[in-house]
């Protein structure tokens, strides 16, 4: 069911959707969270693609905000509201309303959105496109839990993954690392079927990736040793290769499907490594609304650091014994006894 508001607010919304729901027979609200999707009006069909996909794992209330460019200098300063609320199947299983911003509300889109969260639920921000470099810190993006961007969709990923983590704010996340899940899970599990030590590290896939930066953060990151950030024609990441002092551990995927994974000493393996779909992303990070540490530490850990020695932490050497300290210390010469002063002579 679709029910179309023109020049509208955000009371008239919550209505419709009362509405909406009485018309299908389902009054009841069964949602476990509010997805705010920030986009333009090119990427909000996809966008909202994924989000109904990924409501099947995670029924919410899904809100598309579509900030409109005004034509004109007299459009600037008048401000509408125009909203699209879907309930049913046209919303997967929760409940969608897109809302287009003109005018003057597109500078306030947290005062349209704020009456429209589900109230002693989560929320989520996702960013699709033109995200902000604080996250935290934007005025919808406060609102928020979870905060959702996508370097790989930035002009310059590399520049944006350092502002990322200048920014960084306990509940910030990236598609980009959650494109690398299967990629971490699988090496970790080739690590713990050896005791050999890694010694280097070689990361290949194509270039403007952030997805292979972020991967060879968290590998340099967890084992402290050099890691090298190669180039190939993609697709996506195409190959790791760490170098031990037992042979190499290589896990190598050409064709964005099928990977291999050989270890010295062991028949290679075939495993399926397929690049994911959005909507598998989002429901992945909606699984999970507490903070990241381990993508945290390993954003933090620096592109510009790739391939450079790994300083290890300074171990503080222990407080000597009080026995080792008197051991140490030299030996002071004992203080020369005065000799008795003569007594006077008798008169």
């Amino acid at each position: 069911m679709k029910i179309d508001l023109t020049d509208t607010t955000s009371s008239k919304i919550n209505k419709a959707l009362v509405q909406g729901r009485r018309a299908i027979g389902t009054p009841a609200v069964g949602m476990v969270l509010t997805l705010v999707i920030v986009t333009d009006e090119e990427n909000a069909y996809d966008s909202l693609k994924a989000a109904n996909d990924a409501s099947r794992e995670h029924p919410s209330r899904t809100l598309v905000v579509i900030r409109r460019a005004a034509r004109s200098p007299r459009d600037r300063t008048t401000s509408r509201l125009d909203a699209e609320v879907r309930v049913g199947v046209e919303a997967g299983t929760g409940e969608t309303v897109i809302l287009r911003l003109y005018g003057e509300v597109i500078n306030h889109a947290q005062s349209v959105v704020l009456p429209l969260l589900l109230p002693d639920a989560p929320v989520v921000v996702w960013w699709p496109v033109n995200a902000p470099l604080d996250p935290s810190n934007d005025p919808l993006g406060s609102l928020a839990q979870r905060r959702v961007t996508d370097t790989y969709a930035a002009e310059q990923p590399i520049h944006e993954l350092a502002a990322r983590a200048e920014a960084y704010h306990p509940g910030d996340t990236d598609l980009s690392w959650t494109r690398i899940t299967p990629w971490r899970s699988m090496l970790a599990a080739a690590l713990d079927q050896v005791t050999c030590k890694v010694t280097s590290v070689e990361v290949e896939g194509e270039e403007f990736n952030p997805s292979c930066e972020l991967l060879a953060m968290w590998l340099a990151d967890r084992l402290g040793v050099p890691v090298k950030r190669s180039i190939s024609t993609g697709p996506g990441l195409t190959g790791v290769r760490m170098d031990t002092d037992c042979g190499p551990i290589v896990l190598g995927r050409s064709d964005g499907s099928l990977a291999t994974l050989s270890v010295q000493g062991q028949p290679d393996r075939a495993v399926a490594l397929k690049r994911r779909e959005t909507a598998e992303l989002i429901a992945e990070e909606l699984r999970r609304l507490d903070p990241d540490d381990t993508y945290a530490s390993a954003l933090k850990f620096g592109v510009e650091r790739l391939g450079e020695p790994v300083k290890q932490p300074a171990v503080p050497a222990a407080e000597p014994s009080a026995d080792e300290q008197s051991a140490d210390e030299p030996k002071k010469a004992a203080p020369a006894k005065k000799a008795p002063a003569k007594k006077a002579a008798a008169k």
